[in-house]
Order: C-alpha cells, then sequence, then structure tokens
C-alpha cells in the first residue's frame, strides 16, 4: 500500500506542471518586486507584523499576484481560498464568507480570500464582498490585469490598498530559471545542462513572465534526448520547442495602450530603434494600421506642428 502511494504522489508531482511545483511559500524565496517584497518594504513590513488588510495586485500576467497572496496567506496562518471570478459566482462567495465566519468566531483565524481576474467579477458579486471585507471576516486579495480604478467598483476599493506589480526583469527571470534547474527533484533527476544562448533566448522569450519562462524551460528539457552525461539544451532545442513567439497584447486592455504611448515616446524622443520596434510588436500583434496611422498625425500635429 506505501509502495503505490509513493507511485500515486511521484506521478502526480509529474504531472503538476513546473511552474506551480516551484511556486515560493515565503518572501525569502520570492523573486521580483523589490519595491513591494523587499527588506523594509510595505509586503514584508505586513507579513512580520502579522497584519494584512485588504489589498488588490494589479500588474501583467506571470509576475507574483497568485503568489503573493498564497505567501501572505501562509505567514500569518490564515486559511486560504482561491476562486477564479471568471468560473466562480455568488454562491461560491457566500460560502467562503460562510466559512470565513466560523474560522473567525471559532478559530480565531482570519480568511484570505484571493480571487483571480477580479475585474471580471460583475457589480453584485463585488457588492457581496463588502460588508465581511468592511468587518474584517475576509481578507480580500484581488488579482488584476487591468486598471482596477475602472474594472472595480469604487466602495470595494476604498476598502483595500492597490498595489501595482511590475514586469519582471531579465535578471529576475534568469534567477528564477537557474533555481528551478537547481532545485526541482524532476528536473534533477534528469541533470539538464543549457547553455548560455538557449538560456537568453527562453528569457527573451518570456518576456517578464515567470509562467511563461519555467513552462518553455520545462518543454524543451521534455524534447531533450537524455545521454549518459543527461540532457543538453541548446538554441535549436529552444527554437524547435517555443516556434514563434506570441507578444502580450489585448487590443481593449492596458497593453494596448502602454504599446501606442511607448511607440509615440519613442518618436518624441527621437529614439527610431524605440520606434520601430514598437510599431512591430503592434504589427506582429495584428494591430489595425489605422489606429497607428491616427495617433501618428495627432503625434506630428501636437508635437511636429508646434
Amino acid at each position: 500500500m506505501d509502495l503505490f502511494e509513493n507511485s500515486t504522489a511521484n506521478q502526480e508531482n509529474q504531472l503538476t506542471p513546473l511552474a506551480d511545483r516551484m511556486r515560493p511559500d515565503s518572501l525569502e524565496t520570492f523573486v521580483g518586486q523589490k519595491h513591494l517584497a523587499g527588506p523594509g518594504k510595505v509586503l514584508r513590513l505586513v507579513v512580520e507584523s502579522s497584519t494584512p488588510s485588504s489589498m488588490i495586485f494589479w500588474g501583467p500576467p506571470g509576475v507574483g499576484k497568485t503568489t503573493l497572496a498564497y505567501i501572505i496567506a501562509n505567514e500569518v496562518n490564515a486559511k486560504f481560498f482561491a476562486i477564479s471570478a471568471v468560473t466562480a459566482g455568488l454562491a461560491d462567495v457566500r460560502k467562503i464568507i460562510s466559512q470565513a465566519v466560523i474560522n473567525k468566531r471559532n478559530l480565531k483565524q482570519n480568511t484570505v480570500l484571493f480571487i483571480d481576474e477580479i475585474h471580471r467579477f460583475n457589480k453584485a458579486q463585488q457588492d457581496s464582498l463588502l460588508h465581511s471585507v468592511e468587518d474584517g471576516t475576509l481578507i480580500l486579495i484581488g488579482a488584476t490585469t487591468e486598471n482596477p480604478s475602472f474594472e472595480v467598483i469604487s466602495p470595494l476599493l476604498s476598502r483595500c490598498r492597490v498595489y501595482q506589480l511590475q514586469t519582471l526583469d531579465e535578471d529576475d527571470i534568469r534567477e528564477i530559471l537557474e533555481m528551478s534547474l537547481a532545485e526541482d527533484e524532476i528536473l534533477r533527476k534528469r541533470n539538464p545542462v543549457i547553455q548560455d544562448r538557449a538560456k537568453d533566448a527562453i528569457i527573451g522569450f518570456a518576456d517578464g513572465d515567470a509562467r511563461v519562462a519555467l513552462n518553455a524551460l520545462e518543454l524543451c528539457i521534455q524534447l531533450s534526448p537524455d545521454s549518459d552525461d543527461g540532457i543538453n539544451i541548446n538554441i535549436d532545442i529552444v527554437k524547435e520547442a517555443l516556434q514563434k513567439k506570441s507578444f502580450r497584447y489585448d487590443k481593449n486592455g492596458e497593453n494596448h495602450y502602454d504599446t501606442i504611448s511607448a511607440f509615440i515616446k519613442s518618436m518624441r524622443g527621437s529614439d527610431p530603434d524605440a520606434a520601430v520596434y514598437w510599431l512591430a510588436r503592434m504589427i506582429q500583434a495584428g494591430e489595425d494600421p489605422l489606429f497607428i496611422a491616427r495617433r501618428m498625425l495627432i503625434l506630428a500635429s501636437e508635437d511636429v506642428g508646434n
């Protein structure tokens, strides 16, 4: 029976994506967001003082929003519930609130409710959280890729602190990859060695998204043949695994306006290389050329004309 249970556990672990296996459980092993989680910064002080309050994490995908929510709950010994606003409804929220009441009254334990994509909740669903957040029954941690000022109702915003998370830089992604190669048991069994060019290619492909980087690394390892010395990941394997890069771009969201803004600022600052880069990203992502042309006309009118 023990052998069967161990075998089942090993199989389940192998099916778990690398990004989930490498999710840190403390701020000491968390990489990135030093302006929030570094020594003496607000989230570290919150954890050290065990006084968490409701908050909303706003930032691009793969930068640690879910992980930080889990770490905060773990560090302050709170009961942790996680739901997605895409699939959860009012019934799910009410059930968690009822459990939070029991936790607070009988167990003297805080409850953290993490809502991913909180901007997808409608007004009624957000309204259902107000009283529990107000009286401390729930510690709400919401995550959103959209500006919460536009997507989250004002009464709920007033009860939460908003923290903006930044895209991970190349050093952060490099550290995460190297940590995974050194510490993940499943990867270590195959003794992978990744060439510098291949690692740089994965880092560039990730574009600041740790989840993309780890998924790419895992795919490269899966495609690499075993040898007596382990496996060797070179640039050719990376190209085969990753194929064509898909840029993060949402025609109706933050990335749409951030990218066109970067394009205009590059032209305004007389930086042709940067301007061509941002223009290529928009075209590659399928942006309407008329939208780009209109913004260039506005630039010419406001800046060049004056």
